[in-house]
């Protein structure tokens, strides 16, 4: 008797090994509305995950749906390129009255391509074009896109050795607490930077997460903050914040300095910025670095009409007063109760976090992604972060109800109780 074996699924026949999320969680989704999602078996999930930070607002938000619909309905321009449109003049206001006016930011805007690895490559060209030197410094755990300059920059060895080639013109310093509060802050730096036998090139800018999501959910202090920022003021360096997660609100306000205080040279922003998880993304900076020719940096998919809709919609009716910032300061609350009780309940566990990220981290490391495992199985999505995938990353949409959130985090809590 000849058995045959079950044939493949055609993710599995026909697409790439590189492929990531979906083996972690084996289902095949067919709809999403709001904090759920749901597979074609009609199994429901609740997401914990949002998009990678894309979908701060929820899958399928129906003002933002609405918004859409209509602007595809009447024959709206789709593409763009850098022309210019009613869709992205709505934009641009929404942006400037709700966002850049009212925290008395300068920026001139840049439309760099659809991905924030676009937007990455875009200051760090710019910042080497004004300044007119190479060298970047970035931070341990850092993450900062795939593309090359962008991982350059960033730490984590597995992702840089995917180059195939020597990434140059990069050079890492000790993140906010990397050697546990034992060393001052930037001793090292910036005695490399005054000595002249250092061997280090003088950096055009400094590029910084202000939480590292990708490294670990490592979260800066805002006066480790302020004084990289006078740090890079007295050593004529440009500052780099990579706002393209934790930017659009995820840490409460919508930039994630501005707790901090700093107004940096240049920010880079994409994910949830069009709202409805379309690409977009946005390269901000000063206008005195505003020297770009012409068409020296462009992309075909930099003008994605039907984002700048739902991005003017997602400000018009989230950014225009401050209750979206209290709400999410106020469900972040609600998670560091849950996580603390679940690390008081748990040896070999810590939590951190701002606003609506945080991450629950294990001395024994696989945990993790067990916890993830069981908890996908429970109905919850949760992805790992941090070099060896130690830390459970806790990302829901900002717009998650209190009840939605609550039963997220007893799932968690039972995932981590029976992984024990």
């Amino acid at each position: 008797m000849t058995i045959t074996p079950p044939a493949l699924s055609v993710f599995e026949a026909l697409e790439s090994e590189v492929r990531s999320y979906c083996r972690g969680w084996p289902a095949v989704f067919d709809r999403a509305q709001g904090s759920h999602m749901y597979d074609e078996d009609g199994h429901t999930y609740l997401d914990f995950f949002a998009g990678a930070g894309s979908l701060n607002y929820g899958h399928n938000n129906p003002v933002l749906k609405r918004a859409l619909i209509d602007y595809i309905e009447r024959d709206g321009v789709t593409h763009g390129l850098d022309m210019s449109t009613t869709a992205k003049r709505a934009f641009l206001e929404s942006f400037q009255n709700h966002i850049l006016r009212p925290r008395d930011l300068p920026y001139k805007v840049m439309f760099p391509g659809p991905t924030g690895t676009n937007a990455v490559e875009a200051a760090l060209k710019l910042a080497r074009k004004v300044k007119g030197r190479e060298a970047i410094v970035s931070f341990t755990n850092a993450f900062h896109g795939m593309s090359l300059g962008s991982l350059a920059v960033t730490g984590n060895a597995f992702k840089r050795a995917g180059a195939g080639i020597p990434l140059v013109h990069g050079t890492p310093m000790p993140f906010d607490n990397y050697f546990d509060g034992t060393i001052p802050d930037f001793l090292w730096f910036e005695r490399l930077l005054e000595d002249q036998g250092s061997g280090l090139n003088r950096p055009a800018a400094v590029i910084v997460e202000t939480v590292q999501g990708e490294g670990g959910i490592n979260v800066a202090r805002p006066e480790w903050l302020r004084a990289l920022a006078e740090l890079c003021e007295r050593q004529d360096m440009l500052l780099i914040v990579d706002d393209i997660q934790m930017g659009c609100g995820r840490t409460g306000a919508f930039f994630s300095f501005e707790e901090a205080g700093i107004t940096p040279d240049i920010v880079t922003v994409s994910k949830s910025i069009s709202g409805y998880g379309m690409p977009m993304s946005l390269a901000l900076f000063k206008p005195e670095l505003d020297i770009w020719e012409p068409g020296e940096h462009n992309g075909t998919f930099r003008g994605n009409n039907p984002a700048f809709v739902t991005a003017a919609a997602t400000l018009d009716t989230y950014w225009a007063d401050g209750q979206m910032e209290k709400q999410t300061l106020a469900r972040g609350e609600q998670v560091e109760l849950a996580l603390r009780a679940i690390c008081e309940e748990q040896s070999g566990t810590q939590f951190r976090g701002r606003g609506l990220v945080w991450g629950l981290e294990f001395d024994d490391k696989p945990r993790a992604t067990a916890v993830c495992r069981r908890a996908f199985e429970l109905g919850l999505l949760l992805e790992t972060s941090g070099p060896e995938s130690e830390v459970v990353k806790l990302l829901p949409a900002l717009t998650i109800s209190p009840d939605d959130l609550d039963e997220g985090l007893r799932t968690l809590a039972r995932a981590v109780r029976e992984t024990a």
